[in-house]
C-alpha cells in the first residue's frame, strides 16, 4: 500500500500550517479577553497535566511507528502488535490518572486549578483511544488532515461564542481539549479498517518494555525542560508572571513550529535511508534539510529579536509588553532547538541511539530545573526564558556530540560559507528594523514593512552570493509562470 510521497508531503505540510494558523487566529483574541491572570491559570493547569499525558503516552507513539511500520503489510501480525501496544497504553493511562488524582490530593496549591486540571485531564483518555500512531504507520495523512480542519474550525466558532470575558478561561480549557482530541473516538472506530485492535493479556514484555521505557524517559526529560519553566514560575511567582511569559513562549513555539513544518516531511525518508545505511543519499538529504532550515531560521531569529515589541502588541496587546525581554531571550532557544529536533529524530532515533537521546534530555532537564530555581526568584519570567535557552544550547551540543560519527561527513566548507551568508544577510534585517522603527509609529505598518523589505533584501543578498537553494526556488517560481 504505497502512498504518494509528494501527496503526503503536501498534506502533512498543510496540516502543519493549519496547526500554526490555529493559535495565530485564536491566541490574539484569547490573550486580550482572558488577560494575563486568566492566561496564567490556563497555562499553569496545562503544564501540570502535560506531565501526566506523558506518563500515559509512555513513549509508545515513536516506538509503535518505528516497529509497526515493519508489520503493516500483514494484518494478522500487525493486529497482534497493535493490540499489545494499545493494552500497554491503557495500563499507562490508568497509572497516569492514579498519579494525577494523588497529586490533586497531596498538593493543596493545585486546588485553585482543580477544575481546569480535571478538564485538561480528559485528554489523557482520549489521546490513548485515538491510536493516532496507527494512522501515521499507514500514512493516512488525508484522514488526519481533514479531521484536523473540521475540529479546529468548530473550535474557533465555539471560542468566539463561549469565551467573552476573563472568567471564561474554563470554557477555553474545554474548547482546547475538544480541538485536540475531540475526534479520537472516531479514530478508534475507524482503525478497524487497518487492524483488529483489542485488549490482550498476551504481551511480549521482553520485546516491548526496554525501548518503550527509554523513549518514555527521554520524553519525560524533554517535557521537564520544556514545561518546567512555566510550572516553577507558577509556583515561585504569580499567575500574572505566568501569563506574561506564556505570550513569549507561545510566540516562540509558533515560530519554531513553522520552521519545523518546512522539513518535517523529510523525517521518514531520512530515517529510511539511515536504517538501510544508504549513507551517500542520507548525507545529501540531511545537508539539504539543515541548510534550508538555517536559511529560514537564522533570519527569522534576528527578525523576531528586533520586532519583539511589535509582535507582542499585535498578538496580545500593549498590556503584555513586559514580555519583550523574555521573548528576546528565547530567540537563542529558537535558533538551536530546531536543529536539536532534526538531529534527534533524523539521526539518533533512526539509528537506535535512543539511550544517547535520553542522556542528552536528562542532562538538559536537570540543568534547566536547577537554573529555574536559581534564576526565577531573581529574574521572574526572564529567568525562565534564559534557562530555556541555556538548556536548548546544551541539548544541541550533546546531540551533535553523540551523532558526530554520522555527521562528520555531512557538513563541508560550502555549508559553513552558506551559514556565513545567512548571518551576513540577517545583519541587514537588523538595520532595516531599526530604520523602520525610527521612521514609522504604527505597529502594524512597522511589521508589514519590516518583514516585507527584510525578506526582499535577504533574498537579493542570497542571489548575489548565488545560494543554490535560493536559486532553485527562483527557478521553480519562474517555471510556474
Amino acid at each position: 500500500m504505497k502512498k504518494s510521497l509528494k501527496l503526503n508531503a503536501i498534506l502533512n505540510g498543510f496540516r502543519s500550517v493549519l496547526n500554526l494558523l490555529f493559535p495565530l487566529i485564536t491566541f490574539p483574541y484569547v490573550s486580550r479577553v482572558l488577560q494575563a491572570n486568566g492566561i496564567g491559570k490556563y497555562n499553569f493547569a496545562n503544564s501540570i497535566v502535560s506531565y501526566f499525558l506523558l506518563i500515559a503516552a509512555l513513549g509508545i507513539v515513536n516506538y509503535a511507528v518505528r516497529e509497526g511500520a515493519k508489520l503493516r503489510d500483514d494484518r494478522e501480525k500487525f493486529s497482534e502488535f497493535a493490540s499489545q501496544v494499545f493494552t500497554i497504553n491503557l495500563l499507562s493511562t490508568i497509572l497516569a490518572y492514579l498519579l494525577l488524582f494523588l497529586s490533586l490530593t497531596v498538593f493543596k496549591d493545585l486546588q485553585n486549578y482543580k477544575i481546569a486540571i480535571l478538564i485538561f485531564g480528559l485528554q489523557i483518555f482520549f489521546t490513548t483511544i485515538g491510536v493516532e500512531w496507527i494512522y501515521t504507520i499507514f500514512e493516512e495523512y488525508a484522514y488526519i488532515t481533514i479531521r484536523s480542519i473540521a475540529f479546529k474550525l468548530i473550535s474557533i466558532v465555539l471560542l468566539f461564542l463561549f469565551v467573552k470575558k476573563s472568567s471564561d478561561y474554563l470554557n477555553y480549557v474545554a474548547i482546547t481539549v475538544f480541538a485536540s482530541v475531540g475526534s479520537n473516538i472516531l479514530n478508534y472506530m475507524h482503525s478497524r479498517k487497518f487492524c483488529d485492535i483489542r485488549i490482550t493479556f498476551k504481551i511480549n514484555w521482553k520485546k516491548h518494555f526496554r525501548p518503550i521505557l527509554i523513549i518514555f524517559a527521554t520524553g519525560i526529560a524533554t517535557q521537564i525542560y520544556v514545561n518546567s519553566d512555566i510550572t516553577i514560575l507558577g509556583i515561585l511567582k504569580s499567575d500574572y508572571s505566568v501569563g506574561i511569559y506564556s505570550v513569549s513562549s507561545k510566540i516562540y513555539n509558533i515560530v519554531k513550529t513553522l520552521a519545523q513544518a518546512l522539513v518535517i516531511v523529510t523525517v521518514p525518508r531520512l530515517s529510511m535511508l539511515l536504517g538501510k545505511r544508504k549513507m551517500e543519499e542520507f548525507n545529501t538529504l540531511l545537508l539539504r534539510v539543515t541548510s534550508m532550515l538555517a536559511m529560514v531560521t537564522i533570519p527569522a531569529t534576528f527578525g523576531l529579536y528586533m520586532l519583539a515589541p511589535q509582535v507582542i502588541v499585535l498578538i496580545s496587546g500593549v498590556s503584555y509588553l513586559r514580555g519583550v525581554p523574555s521573548l528576546r531571550l528565547l530567540c537563542l532557544a529558537l535558533l538551536v532547538s530546531v536543529f536539536s529536533w532534526v538531529f534527534a529524530y533524523c539521526v539518533l532515533l533512526p539509528d537506535k541511539r535512543e539511550n544517547k537521546f535520553l542522556i542528552s534530555a536528562v542532562v538538559s532537564a536537570v540543568l534547566n530545573i536547577v537554573l529555574n530555581f536559581l534564576l526565577i526568584p531573581l529574574m521572574s519570567e526572564n529567568g525562565a526564558a534564559l534557562t530555556t535557552s541555556i538548556a536548548e544550547v546544551l541539548m544541541l551540543a550533546l546531540i551533535v556530540y553523540y551523532s558526530r560519527d554520522i555527521l562528520k561527513d555531512v557538513y563541508t566548507k560550502a555549508f559553513w560559507r552558506d551559514i556565513a551568508v545567512y548571518v551576513f544577510g540577517s545583519f541587514f534585517i537588523v538595520l532595516i528594523c531599526i530604520i523602520i522603527d525610527n521612521l514609522i509609529d504604527y505597529v502594524f505598518l512597522q511589521l508589514i514593512l519590516a518583514v516585507g523589505i527584510s525578506a526582499f533584501t535577504y533574498g537579493i543578498i542570497l542571489l548575489l552570493f548565488r545560494n543554490q537553494y535560493c536559486l532553485e526556488i527562483l527557478r521553480r517560481f519562474m517555471k510556474s509562470k
